[in-house]
């Protein structure tokens, strides 16, 4: 038995996640993807995993760095997650930031921020699966309620 590409989508569309925008700084400047494929992996070392397109135009950016930051959004960020996963401008023109220890670029307002060394890079299909080590984290807002997304849609707690 095959499973397609549809079927594949529609089942694991059931599983609600989280929604996070991944920055990283380069010599080229800042890139950024919104991603819902996040994960932890260990507590010792603190280690996450994200998931990037090979195709995304920021996959080099990524693969080739040596740090990487997860903004976990906030139930009113929707905005940043639409802007992160379409092909505008610069991407964090007008967008709040500050950087802590990797320079990797923790965005404003958002419910929680994981800075990352790059620790390593898996093949995952048509995916690089990144792994970073944990190196700062922190609520930002940490009474926000969070972004979710669930069968194709944003949605919120309640």
């Amino acid at each position: 038995m095959s499973v397609s590409a549809e079927q594949f989508r529609d089942v694991m569309g059931r599983f609600a996640s989280g929604v996070t925008v991944v920055t990283t700084a380069s010599g080229t400047g800042y890139a950024g993807f919104t991603a819902s494929s996040f994960s932890s992996v260990s507590l010792d070392p603190p280690l996450v995993l994200v998931c990037l397109g090979r195709d995304a135009a920021c996959h080099d950016a990524f693969v080739g760095g040596t740090c990487f930051a997860v903004n976990i959004l906030a139930a009113n960020q929707a905005d940043l997650s639409v802007r992160f996963s379409s092909e505008v401008g610069d991407r964090f023109e007008g967008v709040p930031q500050e950087t802590w220890v990797t320079g990797a670029p923790i965005l404003g307002g958002v419910l929680a921020a994981i800075d990352c060394r790059l620790h390593a890079v898996h093949d995952g299909g048509d995916h690089s699966i990144l792994v970073g080590r944990v190196e700062r984290l922190g609520p930002v807002a940490a009474d926000a309620e969070p972004l979710l997304y669930y069968r194709g849609a944003y949605q919120t707690l309640g």
